[in-house]
């Protein structure tokens, strides 16, 4: 996975170049979402490999350019994302079906979704097939707008109804970062299920749809 991950963030580098204008690194960081202290190693990557041409402007602003090589990878790398996508979603699905069976085998009845991007979708309709009920939704990103008629809570708002929740990592891309927010939630480890491998050290780095 971190192959894939590399890629995307190599992809988002360059969609961000290839639509011109001036940047700051804290400009990509942000756009990206990739720490600043990353930002400079990755577009000296995209530079050495002749992707990215990059002149100084004052105030610590830079003008990149995206080379015909740059281009063409660029195509290369949104063929292979969807491609790389289409293969995770589809192992998604057979996944979080097969959590939600072994989670509804152990007595739980009603599931909280926390992150909500296209993989939070394919769970949404796992879930359905299992006879599990919807609890709700959790993403500071996405907070107060709906998710299957149903509003998406923040984080502090989740708070009130951590204990005894069963929760379920519902995002690939911020699995990590949600699941950090789920424990600062009060949610017991015990109680976060997910499909994919999450932070070791923090009662994380497994699946743990028990």
């Amino acid at each position: 996975m971190k192959n894939i991950e590399d890629e995307h963030r190599a992809l988002r580098f360059l969609e961000e170049i290839s639509k011109g204008g001036e940047f700051t690194q804290r400009d990509l960081s942000d756009r990206v979402g990739v720490a600043l202290g990353l930002v400079n190693s990755y577009m000296k990557n995209l530079a050495a490999k002749g992707y990215v041409k990059v002149s100084a402007i004052p105030k610590k602003r830079y003008k990149y350019y995206l080379t015909p090589k740059g281009f063409v990878e660029k195509s290369r790398l949104t063929y292979a994302m969807l491609s790389n996508y289409t293969r995770i979603f589809t192992e998604a699905r057979r996944e979080y079906a097969s959590l939600f069976e072994r989670m509804h085998a152990s007595g739980i009845r009603r599931v909280l979704f926390a992150g909500v991007d296209e993989v939070a979708e394919i769970a949404y309709l796992s879930m359905h097939e299992v006879g599990l009920e919807f609890a709700g939704a959790v993403d500071t990103e996405r907070a107060g707008g709906e998710f299957f008629r149903t509003k998406v809570l923040s984080f502090d708002e989740l708070k009130a109804k951590a204990d005894g929740c069963h929760v379920v990592v519902t995002t690939y891309k911020r699995k990590d970062e949600v699941y950090l927010r789920l424990v600062e939630a009060g949610v017991d480890i015990d109680r976060i299920h997910s499909i994919y491998p999450l932070l070791a050290g923090n009662g994380g780095g497994r699946s743990n749809g028990r």
